[in-house]
């Protein structure tokens, strides 16, 4: 393994900030945890427990556009528990990896760092995940959102708990694997001048690569370190259908463990979160099997 420090696997099953797959159900991707656990990776990541962080139970209630972000409540109340939990493991020297949930659990890290001090982050995921009042009609699903909210954009009882607004600052902030079609989007952040490097991008100037440089580019004096957030819709649906948002001409495995290895590997990465993997989409669990095997791969010397 490549970390002398302790890997601490810790669970945060949060589905709050997704929309139901149907009437009357809730999201699966809280099971993630799980399924990542019965492919036994803990022991393959030869990780320490961490635990659990239960979240509170998914109820959107009356929830109707133009309420803002539903769960708002919830995910408030979660979000510092699952600081705690992050914060004391990074404080004591220890490498968390974050077995969500969907893509909310984020501001669970975020705050914890924001705690400690700054710290840059590096988002490898097929979306920005940066809706908010200033750029959509409405907001609702948070793990849409939960960047915008990390950086300050948004309602306050999320954007500003315990008074850190914001959590990340823009400059701090590297995204990886948005779609080549989601123009807009690149367009949106490359006018804040947050750095976006989409599929295409990735292959034109290879994974390994870019990944070095950016860890080069938040080891400066500035930053305490930085965190990576990985959802599992960065990867193409062919091989990995089991997402809320499957969109097309994503990143394969390989081109996904590249981008993952030196980032990990870096003396100043602080922590990683897993997210959006939906085992109740995957019933042959064979999409579950390949995230595994790519966390794993990804922690594992070049």
């Amino acid at each position: 393994m490549r970390h002398t420090r302790n890997t601490v696997v810790i669970d945060a099953p949060s589905n709050l900030g997704l929309r139901p797959p149907a009437p009357g159900t809730v999201p699966g991707c809280y099971k993630l945890a799980g399924a990542l656990r019965e492919r036994r990776i803990v022991q393959r990541l030869n990780a320490l427990e961490g635990g659990v962080v239960v979240p509170p139970r998914y109820d959107r209630g009356e929830w109707q556009p133009g309420d803002g972000v539903f769960n708002a409540a919830a995910i408030a109340a979660y979000t510092p528990r699952l600081a705690d939990r992050i914060e004391h493991h990074v404080r004591a020297g220890d490498f968390p990896v974050v077995l969500g949930g969907d893509c909310s659990i984020q501001l669970g890290a975020s705050l914890a760092l924001r705690r400690i001090g700054r710290y840059g982050l590096a988002a490898v995921d097929a979306s920005h995940d940066f809706r908010h009042p200033g750029n959509s009609d409405h907001v609702g699903a948070a793990g849409g959102e939960e960047l915008a909210l990390a950086t300050g954009r948004g309602q306050s009882d999320l954007t500003d708990l315990e008074g850190l607004e914001p959590y990340l600052r823009d400059e701090d902030v590297r995204l990886f694997g948005i779609r080549d079609c989601f123009e807009d989007d690149v367009r949106e952040l490359a006018a804040l001048r947050i750095p976006v490097v989409t599929v295409g991008e990735i292959r034109r100037w290879g994974a390994e690569t870019l990944a070095r440089a950016t860890a080069d580019a938040f080891a400066v004096p500035q930053l305490n370190g930085f965190w990576v957030h990985l959802d599992a819709d960065v990867l193409d649906p062919s091989v990995m259908p089991a997402v809320d948002s499957p969109d097309p001409d994503g990143l394969l495995p390989e081109e996904l463990v590249a981008l993952l290895r030196p980032l990990l590997a870096a003396p100043h990465c602080v922590g990683l979160n897993v997210t959006i993997y939906d085992p109740d989409l995957d019933p042959e669990g064979t999409a579950g099997e390949l995230l595994a095997d790519i966390v794993v791969d990804a922690f594992a010397q070049s």
